[in-house]
């Protein structure tokens, strides 16, 4: 059988005492679009920290492709194939949309993100950076300035520098957080373009967007996985609905059957 794309194994991880990762199991399979939700402070974005090694376990091991990868830093696990998005949107605002991705790109490259002069001579560069917006809808903004961008556009921005990486993992935390209705609509359907594409694993608190795109759901409870299944068995979890009290379990009900 093949080797899951992400496995982590038996993860931990404390702040002053206080356990936000508690024994963590998780596996996704290649081509898997697997949503990670949870009541807040739960610990979900510690745990996609420590995936992209921007935080270090206490213990536990995480294996890509069954290769142990908690030697690496943040630098190389994107070598090895493994993107992100950011909660908090984190882009050059006074700079255009296809200057952004182009920068990306020239990370990608192990250059520095000052070379914008040179990512600008480069033809094959920045027509790469044109296509990765075309892959996320924003082929038509691609001159205009971060800071003139819709916060959806942002978003969708923000999509295609994690692809100018070229990773086979995806990491996205929170990607419709701030987006209204319509904005939500269209991201989801960038995120269905990109199903099998990409292993992706999908940190969200819309129900509506997670029971549409998620292939399996995991809930994160005070830094332990409670329950792992399908978006209809998540629905129908009597552990997982006592975890989301109050309005978070009126989003569940709320979805139920349109998944």
């Amino acid at each position: 059988m093949a080797e899951p794309h992400l496995a982590l194994h038996d993860l931990h991880k404390a702040f002053s005492g206080l356990r936000v990762t508690d024994g963590v199991e998780l596996a996704l399979e290649r081509g898997e679009l697997h949503a990670l939700i949870g009541p807040n402070g739960a610990g979900k974005t510690t745990l996609i920290g420590q995936i992209t090694g921007l935080l270090r376990p206490d213990g536990g091991r995480i294996l890509l492709d069954g290769r142990d990868v908690n030697d690496h830093d943040v630098a190389g696990r994107a070598r090895l194939g493994i993107g992100r998005t950011f909660q908090i949107t984190r882009i050059f605002r006074s700079r255009s949309a296809v200057d952004n991705v182009a920068f990306a790109l020239r990370a990608g490259q192990g250059h520095c993100f000052a070379f914008l002069r040179a990512a600008r001579a480069d033809a094959a560069l920045l027509a790469r950076a044109h296509d990765l917006l075309a892959e996320v809808g924003l082929a038509a903004r691609a001159e205009v300035r971060a800071d003139g961008l819709a916060h959806g556009e942002v978003r969708q921005l923000e999509l295609a520098m994690a692809l100018a990486g070229d990773p086979s993992l995806l990491l996205l935390d929170e990607p419709m957080a701030g987006l209204g209705p319509g904005e939500t609509q269209a991201m989801i359907r960038h995120l269905q373009g990109l199903k099998g594409r990409y292993t992706i694993l999908l940190v969200e608190h819309d129900m509506e967007a997670v029971f549409a795109l998620a292939d399996r759901v995991s809930v994160l409870v005070s830094g332990r996985i409670v329950a792992t299944g399908t978006a209809a068995e998540i629905q129908r979890d009597p552990v997982v609905r006592e975890a989301y009290l109050g309005s978070e379990a009126e989003g569940l009900e709320g979805v139920a059957g349109h998944a």
